[in-house]
């Protein structure tokens, strides 16, 4: 199944002086890099790539290395095996992909569905950050597109082998992917809706995002949830039409001492509208944690 070739398709991706190659988990990733200072990863969502933190990476390289990798068979990551696009299969790849980098992040930083695998990597013992932020964390299947995604058309989806390349044509034109973005309640710049039709155009892309929805089995995380004990920070944006935001209303109650962080006229794709406000919001915590782990260090002392 074609996808992007990084000689052409990425002649003009954004950062691309950041990009670089690495072998790992039987994959070849696509990994961006930048900044100084203590490490923070950058997980993006089902369907999306490091395009989506083009406007982020540079407010927070001024204060951390930023390291933020396509998922699996995404932009320009190699395409697992089809059983491998599940949440625990793309944790343990991911987290292998760390190893190779010898990255060992203190904050990590997911929207929607990354911060569902970053949770469970966290669960599973393959991360130990210190805050953990969610932007719109598709943890729970409830509502709005995600009742879609998740949903068994999803799953029938994925088995036709012809759907990826009919979706990547209906993508051909910038009107479309425009109503595919309004749609989950943002909105998007000219360069935001060139990139995600670059994307959209890619059958193994989107073969892969399909194949993301259809291995998703969000069960297990929401029983273990109570148990992460790495600080949590749910970003919910009031105009999310893809994640609804009470989602991070469940989940809070779910694990003791999360917070909730609201924000007013965004929509799923808040990182991309307000890159300044949601970097503000990251250094902010960030911030108090060390804080409070600097203070917890004395009283110890």
């Amino acid at each position: 199944m074609s996808g992007l070739v990084w000689s052409k398709d990425g002649a003009h991706w954004p950062h691309r002086e950041a990009s670089e190659f690495v072998e790992a988990a039987g994959l070849r990733w696509h990994v961006q890099r930048m900044g100084q200072g203590p490490q923070l990863l950058l997980v993006h969502g089902t369907g999306a790539a490091t395009h989506s933190w083009r406007g982020l990476m540079p407010l927070l390289a001024a204060h951390f290395t930023v390291i933020a990798p396509d998922l699996p068979g995404h932009g320009f990551t190699e395409s697992p095996e089809p059983h491998r696009l599940s949440l625990p299969a793309m944790s343990a790849d991911l987290g292998e992909l760390l190893r190779k980098l010898d990255v060992q992040p203190q904050v990590v930083v997911g929207h929607s569905a990354g911060a569902a695998i970053l949770a469970r990597m966290c669960l599973d013992g393959r991360i130990a950050p210190q805050l953990l932020v969610s932007l719109n964390g598709a943890f729970l299947p409830f509502g709005g597109v995600a009742g879609f995604l998740f949903s068994p058309l999803a799953k029938l989806l994925v088995l036709n082998p012809f759907v990826p390349a009919m979706f990547a044509r209906t993508a051909a034109n910038d009107a479309s992917v425009e109503r595919l973005i309004r749609g989950t309640g943002s909105a998007a710049d000219l360069e935001g809706i060139a990139l995600y039709r670059k994307l959209l155009r890619s059958p193994s892309h989107v073969a892969a995002a399909l194949g993301m929805m259809a291995n998703w089995r969000l069960e297990p995380l929401v029983k273990d949830l109570p148990k992460l004990a790495t600080g949590l920070v749910l970003v919910a944006a009031d105009n999310d039409r893809a994640i609804a935001p009470r989602v991070a209303d469940r989940v809070h109650d779910l694990v003791a001492g999360s917070q909730i962080e609201r924000l007013n006229g965004l929509g799923h794709l808040a990182h991309e509208e307000r890159p300044d406000l949601i970097a503000g919001l990251i250094t902010r915590h960030e911030a108090q944690v060390i804080s409070a782990s600097e203070m917890r260090a004395d009283t110890v002392s």
